[in-house]
């Protein structure tokens, strides 16, 4: 990837599907159907000239931790589904999420954040960035809470665009302008919208994506993998990070490309938080096949909502494509293409339940072209206190479901037998 602004547009107007199979890949004689993976860990030079002129500027290939040509092209893949300018993949969701964080906060700022959030991310605004410096405010997911919690030194907004567990939506246009008002970037989890499928939250005021590719992207569970974004709109003028220095401000050297070049320097170069080569081949071959399999997987999602909703024997069910779920006429706004995979419900004794399911699988992932389930209160969730556990819509007889490929009525059936 270069960090020079890219076309944000589909090539020739592609609908997504057709960007997803297609970009990235030259066309030529002799040219690969598909992304070659190269085992590499440097790249050579001619002349001192050409490695000095590599080293001071990072747009072509010099070592393996920060570029390759292979992660470089999942990346271009990535920034178009996504509409952006550029983007960093990195080892794991984990890492984009730390990488997206600390290209814009260091110590002494501050981080508001939606407080219905995926476990890990609760666990680093929590306990992680403390060490560094940076605190965290969790609020609930609206407008007001987090304008309330606005501080002189935030930096960051962060939401999930379809929260995990519990489908809460994002607000995306309310928060970038509270962000933006305040000289702070937002920045939004976009796991569950599917690398832009269901949402492309830079063309709502986004400023920075960040994301799991293990998830969707991958789609059959056999990689980890992360992605951070960026679109083009975004302002640095009030951020120290960006501006102290005067002329030799990252700001002022790198101009409309200082964050990009901030994310790849921390995420990959400083912290060495690479995906390897065939994670980005595995990660682009998923991405391929990601619309059929989210549209689908979001069809069934809906039906089996509607169905245990209306089932006697489970609890409150939580899915934003019901119009009783709170935030449903956001989702409206901001959804397309479907509301997502994942649900949750609860029942009476999720251990029995559990122990007898055959066709869902126990496992704490998202995404996979197999359904799977798992009890948040004692897994993902189970080291967050019990306040934020709630707030993220966890209680202990929550079930969260990643709904896979397989036909309803066995899903149905399964539930209703474990049941």
């Amino acid at each position: 990837m270069s960090d020079t602004p890219a076309d944000t547009t589909h090539p020739q107007g592609w609908t997504y599907e057709t960007t997803a199979v297609h970009s990235s890949i030259p066309r030529g004689l002799g040219q690969t159907i598909g992304f070659p993976i190269h085992a590499a860990a440097a790249f050579q030079f001619d002349t001192l000239e050409e490695a000095q002129l590599e080293f001071q500027q990072n747009t072509g290939l010099s070592y393996a931790r920060l570029q390759n040509p292979t992660v470089r092209a999942l990346e271009d893949r990535i920034t178009t589904l996504e509409g952006g300018a550029a983007t960093v993949a990195v080892a794991s969701g984990q890492a984009a999420t730390l990488t997206a964080i600390l290209s814009v906060c260091r110590a002494g700022d501050h981080v508001v954040s939606a407080s219905s959030l995926f476990g890990g991310t609760t666990g680093m605004l929590s306990n992680i960035l403390p060490l560094m410096g940076i605190t965290a405010t969790l609020v609930d997911n609206t407008p007001d809470a987090v304008r309330a919690a606005m501080q002189p030194n935030t930096r960051l907004v962060w939401a999930e665009m379809i929260s995990n567990p519990a489908g809460d939506i994002a607000d995306i246009r309310a928060f970038a302008d509270i962000a933006h008002e305040r000289g702070a970037l937002l920045a939004i989890d976009n796991t569950c919208g599917g690398v832009g499928f269901l949402c492309r939250p830079l063309e709502h005021g986004a400023d920075i994506v960040s994301q799991s590719l293990t998830k969707w992207a991958g789609g059959h569970g056999s990689v980890l993998g992360g992605a951070v974004t960026v679109g083009t709109g975004h302002d640095l003028t009030r951020n120290p990070i960006y501006t102290d220095g005067g002329e030799q401000s990252i700001l002022s050297v790198r101009g409309d490309a200082a964050l990009a070049w901030r994310q790849r320097w921390f995420g990959a170069h400083q912290l060495g938080m690479t995906l390897a080569p065939h994670s980005a081949f595995l990660i682009a071959q998923g991405l391929e096949t990601l619309a059929l399999r989210l549209e689908r997987e979001s069809a069934t999602a809906l039906a089996l909502a509607a169905w245990l909703d209306a089932h006697p024997k489970v609890g409150k069910v939580s899915y934003p494509g019901l119009s009783s779920h709170p935030h449903h006429h956001l989702a409206q706004t901001y959804l397309r293409g479907g509301q997502g995979a994942v649900l949750t419900f609860e029942v009476p004794d999720p251990s029995a339940f559990l122990s007898r399911v055959r066709v869902l699988r126990i496992a704490p992932n998202l995404g996979d072209v197999r359904t799977l389930v798992v009890h948040p209160w004692t897994t993902t969730h189970g080291r967050v206190p019990e306040p934020a556990r709630h707030a993220a819509g966890v209680t202990p007889t929550t079930i969260r479901m990643s709904v896979g490929v397989e036909a309803l009525r066995d899903l149905q059936a399964d539930i209703e037998q474990a049941l």
